[in-house]
């Protein structure tokens, strides 16, 4: 009995996709991959170090600070309230946590434009009822950030924003 030989295979066409063909084409296209993320990740630790602030430690004390006036302020539980009156007028009304209005306070604000910080004004608050303090600042039209320092005979502080609307 004689064997016959095994058939060869066919000879390759050209331009026929092989198996290294498909190996070369994955091996490419992981390599661009991660080349473009490499190229990306050395720029953007390059243009920026992870620095936020040139005075990270003072930034720091002064939260701390903003934390131990926030902790101050919630002792003390006085509910400010500011809204704008229809003759333009701000009013701030100041109750203490039982619901009775906080008497002979100093107030300091500012008003200031959101976007920007130019045009700022400083209203002058007098007491007109016992915890409620008035301030004209003039014609104003928009939207304004309020700023106010509430302080009482103690020297006790209290510092409260609201954005206040004009017509």
């Amino acid at each position: 009995m004689t064997l016959m030989p095994a058939p060869s295979p066919p000879a390759p066409q050209p331009g026929q996709l092989r198996g290294w063909h498909v190996l070369a084409a994955m091996v490419g296209f992981f390599a661009i991959v991660i080349a473009v993320n490499m190229v990306m990740a050395v720029s953007a630790y390059r243009t920026f170090p992870g620095e936020v602030s040139a005075t990270p430690y003072e930034d720091g004390v002064a939260y701390n600070k903003k934390l131990a006036q926030l902790s101050a302020q919630a002792k003390l539980g006085w509910v400010p309230a500011a809204s704008v009156t229809p003759a333009g007028a701000v009013l701030v009304q100041v109750q203490d946590r039982d619901g009775a209005p906080v008497r002979g306070l100093t107030l300091k604000g500012r008003l200031e434009r959101p976007a920007t910080e130019s045009g700022r004004i400083v209203p002058v608050f007098h007491e007109t009822q016992p915890g409620t303090y008035l301030a004209s600042p003039g014609r104003l039209v928009g939207a304004w950030d309020l700023t106010v320092d509430l302080t009482d005979a103690k020297g006790r502080l209290f510092e409260a924003e609201r954005r206040l609307t004009w017509p």
